[in-house]
């Protein structure tokens, strides 16, 4: 037994994740499934760290401006959990080799490639944990392909309209929020999913989400 699973009682070296974007909700996940000892995570963006985005990317500094941020995620993930099998490819969804991961963490505001991760996911039967952010508002919602309704249904495929700019705080609670609902997903504990979680600066609450067709 390691001494994280020792520490936290569970042991989920065994699992492994893909997560989409390695900004400010992408690094918060990452780093609480390393924390939780995932065996194995795969890290896609295909950007480059910006100065107006660090508030809430704290993996960066203002010296990696214009680098790739799946690559830097990468090797700092290392450093942080040398345990952990950590990979990055540094592009697009479409193009990187996301099968084989037990769930898909989209972390992106980006609305094509969260229709691009949703219809990936129901082909494949691969669970989604999908978080967004909006100002001091976010939503987290888990995604079981033959159990519940999937992204589109559950609204996180819908534009938001003014784009409001969004706090370190949303960004890390939200998040660890999305690492929270893999680690439950992967101890067998469902019944978070299918409800898309909303938080509101200082509340949250949930909605259970119903379809008739369910993929």
């Amino acid at each position: 037994m390691s001494l994280k699973s020792e520490i936290q009682g569970f042991d989920i070296s065994a699992k492994s994740a893909v997560v989409v974007g390695c900004g400010g909700l992408g690094t918060n996940a990452a780093v609480h499934l390393a924390g939780a000892g995932i065996g194995r995570l795969l890290l896609i963006d295909y950007d480059t760290v910006e100065e107006r985005n660090l508030n809430r990317q704290y993996f960066y500094t203002a010296k990696d401006t214009g680098e790739e941020k799946a690559r830097l995620l990468c090797e700092r993930l290392k450093a942080y959990a040398p345990d952990v099998d950590t990979e990055y490819f540094a592009g697009r969804f479409e193009d990187a080799p996301a099968r084989g991961y037990d769930i898909v963490i989209t972390a992106v505001d980006n609305i094509a490639a969260r229709a691009q991760v949703n219809a990936f996911c129901k082909e494949n039967k691969t669970p989604c944990v999908n978080g967004s952010i909006n100002g001091f508002f976010g939503t987290a919602y888990l995604y079981l392909p033959g159990k519940t309704p999937d992204l589109e249904a559950a609204g996180c495929l819908n534009e938001t309209g003014i784009k409001n700019r969004s706090p370190s705080t949303t960004a890390a609670i939200i998040g660890a929020f999305e690492a929270q609902l893999a680690v439950d997903y992967f101890l067998g504990k469902t019944a978070s999913a299918g409800r898309l979680f909303i938080y509101d600066n200082s509340e949250i609450h949930s909605l259970t989400i119903r379809s008739e067709e369910i993929d």
